[in-house]
């Protein structure tokens, strides 16, 4: 039984990444922050895969104080529901979102942003690897924004670039280990980005599938497919690689 750990596990991306791994015979370990109730409603779900277990931990990427105890919860965990001491697959899937105009920009937007894409998955994949079984994979969830140059993601699309080429530098330091690290770079999709704001403002969609090829925003199980592919032993000579998976977008 391979078991996989997925932060932000409770929406968008994440949500759908855990139910792929479930349909696949994986177990996981999802996170979540603020939505308890919808994180615990995805483990239900997982747990109709015959032979699938699952859990759902709380998880706050800024507080950096709390990864000890966090790692101790995920420890007891692996003993006492798979009688296990390693794990096999990391997501780091868990950030925030939201544009912010440089002339407008607070510090506490920076940090936020800094500590929940950035900081904090660096700290807790630090934490993690100790205990992750040789031969594993590691995803990273970055954005095809690291690229592009809209207004009010200067700070978003900074950190995710520097996300996308920390993974380069962790794939040739778990190299020994026959650890693959890889990520995945979404366009515009309709998950709970930026707080929901797709289905708050659906006027936003129809611009945005027009700039892609295939003339749609991405869903997230489009991401979830290609995560959990990257995980498997399909992709067992991929490494350091970030695949945009975004439709085409602006192609």
């Amino acid at each position: 039984m391979k078991i996989a750990i997925v932060t932000g596990g409770s929406n968008g991306i994440g949500r759908a990444t855990a139910l792929e791994l479930g349909k696949r015979g994986i177990s996981v370990i999802l996170t979540y922050n603020s939505y308890k109730e919808r994180a615990e409603a995805v483990v239900k779900e997982l747990e109709k895969n015959e032979g699938v277990r699952a859990i759902a931990l709380k998880l706050d990427l800024t507080q950096l104080s709390t990864f000890d105890g966090f790692v101790q919860e995920v420890k007891t965990s692996l003993n006492q529901i798979w009688s296990r001491t390693t794990f096999d697959y990391l997501v780091n899937n868990g950030g925030v979102g939201g544009p912010m105009m440089l002339a407008d920009m607070s510090e506490e937007y920076f940090d936020k942003i800094l500590n929940t894409n950035f900081k904090g998955p660096v700290f807790l994949t630090q934490h993690l690897i100790r205990f992750m079984n040789d031969a594993g994979a590691i995803v990273n969830t970055t954005s095809s924004s690291k690229n592009q140059s809209f207004p009010g993601y200067s700070v978003y699309g900074s950190l995710k670039a520097a996300f996308s080429s920390w993974t380069r530098y962790i794939a040739k330091e778990l190299a020994p280990r026959k650890i693959r690290v890889n990520a995945v770079s979404p366009g515009p999709t309709h998950s709970n980005f930026g707080d929901g704001a797709f289905d708050k403002h659906p006027e936003f969609i129809r611009p945005l599938a027009e700039q892609t090829a295939f003339g749609r925003i991405g869903q997230p199980d489009d991401l979830a497919k290609v995560i959990v592919s990257l995980l498997s032993d399909d992709f067992g000579w991929v490494t350091a690689q970030d695949i945009e998976v975004s439709g085409g977008h602006l192609l």
